[in-house]
């Protein structure tokens, strides 16, 4: 992290403030909570706020609000986080068959690994993933904190089409599409979950700073859940605990 946040002028009507040059939980917190701020103040003139690993873009209306004038009270609002309470992080709880048609390249992951299948299953479901930041498709979460022990390198030939709520691995990362798309990554489950619903507001269901929790289920209960969620009588479980998280 940086011992002083920089303000980075990107474009006529945009800037980035960057707090560090590498991918940190605690630059991630700070991020959360600047962006937790801003929604919350609603300063005139800033039309998106967009997190990303170390940074923020923040895109304005520079005859609403000048550049000298919005980088005096970002710094203002940064200075002040200090002083607020902490605030809740939200742990995103969400359903996951693993195997079979749902995951069908959980046994190459164990097989790469000397693991069983059900030894990825545990080490899989067993971490709380910060998520850093949302891209590549609507609601594609960027998850952080997975184990090296299942570490496996993406498909060689990516595939043309993936379902909505597939979960996978590719490399270092694992991750959850939440659109039907194409896709490289290592399926190894599906959650029932919509992560994206464009009739739905907001139409995403993550926020960069939320931790995903992945819990394991058969697939007459993931059957049942992606029933209930197809007839609107299924909500997500969100835990909120104080701003200090670890892995389980």
């Amino acid at each position: 992290m940086y011992n002083e946040t920089k303000f980075i002028p990107a474009g006529d009507k945009s800037l980035v403030m960057e707090f560090g040059n590498s991918i940190k939980p605690e630059i991630n917190a700070k991020i959360s909570n600047m962006v937790k701020s801003l929604d919350k103040l609603k300063i005139v003139g800033i039309s998106e706020i967009i997190p990303t690993y170390r940074s923020i873009l923040i895109i304005y209306e520079p005859l609403v609000i000048g550049y000298s004038t919005l980088v005096s009270s970002l710094k203002k609002i940064e200075k002040d986080l200090g002083k607020a309470n902490s605030s809740k992080t939200r742990i995103v709880e969400l359903p996951t068959v693993y195997g079979g048609e749902y995951g069908p390249d959980i046994e190459f992951v164990a097989k790469h690994n000397n693991l069983t299948i059900d030894e990825v299953i545990k080490i899989h479901s067993s971490t709380d993933y910060l998520l850093y930041m949302l891209g590549f498709t609507p609601g594609f979460g960027y998850l952080g904190g997975m184990s090296e022990k299942i570490e496996t390198p993406r498909l060689q030939v990516p595939r043309t089409k993936i379902p909505a709520g597939s979960t996978g691995i590719a490399g270092k990362q694992t991750g959850i599409y939440p659109i039907d798309s194409p896709g490289g990554w290592q399926l190894i489950g599906r959650t029932p979950a919509k992560l994206y619903d464009p009739l739905s507001d907001p139409p995403v269901l993550l926020n960069a700073g939320d931790y995903i929790r992945f819990i394991p289920v058969d697939e007459k209960e993931y059957l049942r859940i992606l029933d209930l969620i197809n007839k609107d009588q299924y909500k997500v479980n969100i835990v909120e605990e104080g701003e200090s998280h670890g892995n389980n």
